[in-house]
């Protein structure tokens, strides 16, 4: 910095402000300094200058899985909004294993990280005391607590669940299965309560026997259309809880002789992108990825320079999605019962 200051002939106090960003600097100082670090191929100790600052710049992102779209759009989107205000990103999956999760998140704050955002493995979570003893920022996005006091960005899930059956509903089914994702994640069994509940209030039903929990992945959607074909169920509508499961059931029921949506309408969640690749293209609900992002990041950044927030819980709502796999009621159908 002594090196960069004199050639720039300016004060190493400068030279800091410039690197920093700490105190505005004219335009035509910073130009110069700049032009000297190139010069001198000056690399700023990020150590040393984390330890002065008391701030690493770097957020934590952790979640179940790195193959999953959801998890992908999560730290694709995260990592945009973080970049933008000066942040890096240190990202690690827990593969769905509370341990591991426990491990990685202690780990993040002994590195003293300026915040966490993480999506909980599932209700068996033990990030709890965690949280409770350490002062770094910490967002949950996707699956949130019950606790109202720690940060949340998530889905209205409820809402999803009665968007779904709201679409159905309106084109004339009555009689409805669901696929859902595993039920000791809260935002599952919140998504099938919205879903039952709205087909009560609608006059439709949804017999117990027609729920088959899956696990977000695409053969547990076959699986399911299998067991709700081999149970006898008799259905016209399929949601499944996220678009993995829903690709899972619309192909395992083609392969049996079922026409999508001629005798069966079924849609998905997420909005991923092979929702809109395959044939017939599916239905389903669009999760707002970049804004939770953006949320949840904003949420870390303000926590961590203390400023205030407005909220810190915030609910977003799905975009329903209209595609090709749903279709009105007795457009082709016929009994599923026996098949």
């Amino acid at each position: 910095m002594k090196d960069v200051a004199r050639l720039a002939n300016v004060s190493v106090s400068t030279v800091s402000r410039v690197i920093n960003s700490s105190i505005p600097v004219d335009e035509a100082t910073r130009l110069r300094v700049e032009k000297a670090i190139q010069q001198v191929n000056f690399k700023p100790n990020l150590i040393a200058r984390s330890l002065r600052m008391k701030s690493t710049n770097l957020i934590g992102v952790v979640v179940p899985e790195l193959q999953h779209e959801t998890f992908t759009s999560f730290i694709k989107f995260a990592e945009e909004s973080a970049e933008a205000r000066g942040y890096n990103l240190v990202i690690g999956s827990t593969n769905t294993n509370p341990e591991t999760e426990e491990r990685f998140i202690e780990n993040l704050i002994r590195r003293n990280i300026d915040g966490i955002i993480f999506s909980r493995v599932s209700d068996h979570s033990r990030v709890l005391k965690l949280i409770d003893r350490t002062k770094i920022p910490i967002v949950i996005i996707d699956r949130s607590l019950a606790r109202e006091d720690i940060p949340a960005v998530v889905l209205d899930n409820y809402g999803a669940g009665a968007m779904a059956a709201g679409h159905l509903l309106s084109l004339g089914h009555l009689s409805f299965a669901c696929i859902t994702g595993p039920l000791d994640i809260s935002i599952n069994r919140e998504r099938l309560a919205g879903f039952r509940d709205t087909i009560m209030t609608g006059g439709g039903r949804l017999d117990e026997r027609y729920i088959f929990e899956g696990n977000f992945k695409y053969d547990s959607g076959g699986r399911g259309a299998d067991f709700l074909l081999d149970t006898g169920a008799d259905f016209t509508a399929v949601w499944a809880q996220n678009d993995y499961m829903a690709i899972g059931a619309m192909n395992r029921l083609a392969a049996r002789g079922f026409s999508i949506p001629g005798d069966i309408s079924i849609m998905g969640l997420d909005n991923i992108e092979h929702s809109w690749m395959i044939m017939p293209a599916l239905t389903t609900m669009a999760q707002p990825f970049r804004q939770m992002c953006e949320s949840a990041v904003d949420l870390i950044v303000k926590a961590s320079r203390k400023e205030t927030t407005d909220a810190s819980r915030i609910v977003l709502g799905p975009e329903l999605v209209i595609r090709e796999t749903t279709a009105p009621a007795g457009a082709g159908s016929r009994k599923l019962v026996g098949h």
